[in-house]
């Protein structure tokens, strides 16, 4: 017992951050119901009972992996959202915002995409409920405030056309892989010029 003690107060952040990268690449191919901490801890080299050391369960690595994705996402989409910018400038900002979010954190964004309405019934993921009405508020507020100022067609779906950006974007994490030939900017331009300006040639 003394020595599980230590082993929790003398682990280093980056190795926590190891292994939380490790455990959130295999709860995004396998399903996190499928996961176990002895998966987790075989990927990982070491025994199951070792990875007790530095968490007390797969559902607390499995809210820090979320938490910390989606505290970053809002730090860069506050950001954006306070810089007071056009409504085509803020869309482009947000899809840019994403692609690095998807580079930073794809494991996170493939759970959250596959998990996080399965989670939100439990009381301690319940912030993902509220972080999902979060994000829907400020695309469709965007997207309505660009056709109030001419910026956007009048005859658009609001929520439709919302819906079709949201999933260009963040099923790219299915995809993706950092470090790849193209940059996540060089990816967001290629997106928002498909979905700005369409792939037909302007007659």
């Amino acid at each position: 017992m003394p020595n599980k003690k230590k082993n929790q107060v003398t682990a280093s952040p980056e190795r926590r951050r190891e292994l939380l990268d490790l455990a959130a690449e295999v709860f995004a191919a396998q399903g996190y119901n499928a996961t176990t901490v002895r998966r987790i801890a075989d990927e990982a080299g070491m025994l199951a009972g070792s990875l007790y050391y530095h968490f007390d369960s797969k559902e607390s690595m499995l809210d820090e992996i979320l938490s910390t994705f989606l505290d970053e996402l809002w730090q860069g989409y506050d950001s954006v959202l306070a810089a007071g910018l056009g409504p085509r400038e803020t869309i482009e900002a947000l899809v840019t915002e994403s692609f690095r979010e998807i580079d930073r954190h794809r494991a996170a964004v493939a759970i959250y995409q596959k998990e996080s309405r399965q989670l939100a019934a439990q009381p301690r993921f319940h912030y993902l409920t509220e972080s999902q009405r979060k994000f829907e508020k400020a695309w469709l507020g965007t997207l309505e405030n660009g056709v109030r100022a001419g910026v956007f067609r009048t005859d658009l779906d609001i929520r439709l056309t919302y819906r079709f950006v949201r999933d260009t974007v963040w099923v790219a994490a299915s995809w993706y892989r950092p470090g790849g030939q193209h940059s996540p900017e060089e990816i967001a331009r290629q997106y928002l010029s498909m979905v700005l300006d369409g792939i037909a040639v302007r007659i």
